[in-house]
């Protein structure tokens, strides 16, 4: 009696645990979802800028596993709200990732320039598990940095990643060209990356093989 009395109790603590894991996975902070809820669907965030001493420290933060979930109705909401922040005519990108509005969630939308109509999608957990050797060279820009755009020699010329859907499949998927640069671009804001960071490196690798 007594170890099945023990037993019940490490079943409902594993089960409590597993509820609690779920639950914080769901969750958005009390300020994300406040500004996520501030508004409807279809007005648009305001996008953080690294001219702004506290945007910017957000943008270099690393971003948080959200669990797909089509009952979570602030995860749907921003969801659509994000969309509405990369297609106002305001911004008009080509992609843009959760931490440019505030929220430190591993969400991006793309636009699929590799499909027929170049839809806008949404993925949940992106994340690249290959990169290809060969490189392309590709003006790039950046919502949250203004006013700017830069040559970069360093994205891979295609990609790999495997990511979450609003319905909860994980799938992978490889991709090319310039749809892979927005993926990569995109992805890099997921973990407190900035184009400027590849830039710089670009530029560092160059001044020493002149040295050299």
């Amino acid at each position: 009696m007594k170890n099945q009395v023990i037993l019940a109790l490490g079943v409902l603590l594993i089960t409590g645990c597993s509820s609690m894991k779920i639950a914080i996975e769901d969750r958005f902070s009390t300020e994300e979802f406040r500004l996520i809820t501030n508004a409807d669907s279809v007005t648009p965030m305001r996008v953080y800028k690294i001219t702004n001493k506290k945007d910017s420290l957000l943008l270099r933060t690393k971003s948080a596993y959200i669990k797909p979930n089509l009952q979570n109705k602030a995860l749907q909401l921003f969801v659509k709200r994000l969309y509405a922040t990369v297609t106002d005519s305001a911004s008009m990108g080509v992609g843009i990732a959760a931490p440019q509005v505030g929220i430190l969630k591993n969400i991006i939308w793309v636009q699929r320039f590799d499909k027929e109509h170049f839809p806008f999608e949404v993925y949940l957990n992106p994340k690249i598990i290959e990169y290809s050797e060969d490189k392309q060279t590709v003006k790039e820009g950046c919502l949250s940095i203004p006013n700017r755009t830069d040559t970069l020699n360093s994205r891979s010329q295609s990609i790999t990643i495997e990511y979450d859907n609003l319905d909860g499949d994980h799938k992978t998927e490889n991709v090319k060209s310039f749809t892979a640069v927005i993926f990569q671009h995109e992805i890099d804001h997921l973990n407190g990356i900035l184009y400027l960071d590849h830039l710089e490196k670009e530029v560092r690798s160059a001044k020493t093989r002149e040295i050299n």
